[in-house]
């Protein structure tokens, strides 16, 4: 890896560092860097680009890295990766991908990701998008992500487009069996003219299954943001999903909600937001010698947190 590389890697991925991890580094479609530990293995696919992740039953405190590097103009990179998470196990899964386009073609990368997460495991699942580079190439980020919760499993998904990124579609899918927790929390920014679609598509089908999806988001300029949800509730099961999002300039945000109880006891809740940055904290904030501009960052960097 050069300077770019762990430019990116520090961006996307803070604690790569860690001594006791299991990693796989992916830099312009090829991994240049694995290892695997005494109860995580990463093996390459046989009949496809990407890897699969064996996390053995019972591993507590088991941490994973794939970081995806693009640093090519004009060049599409798509990967499957698949995480095989045993029962009674504690993970945290540090992923992200940040491109970096100097000129003139478009850069793109397609992950898809799907977890099979086992009886009473925990999973923590952290993805950070980020772009940058000085090129009118765009820079092209489109998620998918599929979920298989096990009784009493439980997976913490927060998400964050930190900035630079064209455009994207991100897509995720999760079905949750008895007692499965899945609790996602999404942060968006966009400006310029980017675009950012975000579809969730959630089916409860367990007793006692709970889902909580919440997206922040930021849009500025003549950006625009779309956020589309489908929560299906097919047993004695609860859902909240809540979409909250600030827009400035010349932006404009759409949420589509749909929810739908096929049990009595499906609980199922859908809220949205959209509006300005609200009059009374400017001015709060502008009577403590902040700058309408200082003020307005302050309040979003608050929102996004």
């Amino acid at each position: 890896m050069n300077n770019l590389d762990s430019h990116i890697l520090k961006i996307i991925n803070e604690e790569l560092s860690r001594k006791d991890s299991a990693y796989n580094i992916r830099k312009d479609g090829k991994s240049i860097e694995r290892a695997s530990t005494d109860n995580i293995k990463i093996e390459s696919k046989t009949d496809k680009d990407g890897i699969d992740i064996y996390v053995k039953e019972g591993t507590i405190n088991g941490y994973v890295h794939i970081p995806v590097i693009l640093t090519k103009s004009g060049f599409s990179d798509k990967v499957y990766n698949d995480f095989h998470i045993e029962k009674n196990s504690i993970v945290v899964i540090n992923a992200g991908c940040g491109i970096h386009n100097d000129a003139h073609k478009d850069s793109s990368h397609n992950g898809i990701h799907r977890f099979f997460i086992g009886e009473n495991s925990y999973v923590k699942y952290i993805e950070k998008h980020y772009g940058e580079g000085d090129g009118d190439g765009k820079r092209i980020l489109d998620p998918v992500t599929e979920v298989y919760l096990g009784k009493n499993a439980t997976l913490e998904m927060d998400t964050a487009q930190i900035k630079g990124v064209s455009s994207t579609i991100r897509q995720t899918k999760a079905v949750l069996e008895d007692g499965a927790k899945l609790v996602i929390g999404e942060k968006i920014m966009t400006h310029d003219n980017q675009t950012a679609k975000t579809i969730f598509e959630v089916t409860l089908n367990g007793s006692n299954s709970s889902a909580k999806v919440t997206s922040r988001s930021v849009a500025t300029d003549k950006s625009h943001q779309e956020f589309i949800s489908n929560v299906i509730g097919n047993n004695e099961c609860f859902a909240h999903v809540e979409c909250d999002a600030i827009i400035k300039d010349e932006a404009s945000v759409t949420s589509d909600p749909k929810i739908t109880a096929n049990h009595i006891d499906a609980r199922l809740i859908h809220e949205a937001t959209i509006g300005k940055i609200a009059g009374e904290q400017l001015i709060k904030l502008m009577t403590l010698g902040l700058s309408k501009k200082k003020a307005e960052e302050t309040i979003i960097n608050g929102f996004l947190k």
